[in-house]
């Protein structure tokens, strides 16, 4: 698998946290924020690839880009930025040594505590 870091999505998360579109929630709670298998589908159908791809920081070049599975590191609930997503995203790709992908993720993370001071 060759998952690289997702440049304009990583862009498009820090404007979502300069212009405060961010939920500061807890480690756990991404189980519960996260976005369904139906509503990423609808999502995907109905804005395509290119809107779809903003709200993943990692993509996978072994599927095509029509396919949910191209998408890596959700930090989102598709309209926010969400704490749990960033820290869920940066344990896990510390875990699988996605090093431009954790460092992104550990960069929206103190920006986004950095704004609840």
């Amino acid at each position: 698998m060759t998952v690289k870091l997702n440049k304009k999505a990583y862009e498009h998360a820090k404007a979502l946290v300069r212009e405060g579109k961010v939920v500061r929630d807890s480690r756990d709670d991404w189980s519960e924020h996260a976005p369904d298998n139906q509503q990423l589908s609808d999502f995907l159908d109905s804005k395509g690839p290119g809107e779809y791809a903003l709200w993943f920081l990692g993509v996978d070049d072994e599927h095509p880009d029509e396919s949910k599975a191209h998408y890596k590191f959700p930090f989102s609930d598709l309209a926010k930025v969400h704490r749990c997503a960033v820290i869920s995203g940066e344990s896990r790709a510390s875990q699988n040594d996605y090093d431009d992908i954790r460092e992104a993720l550990g960069d929206l993370l103190k920006r986004i505590d950095e704004g609840a001071e």
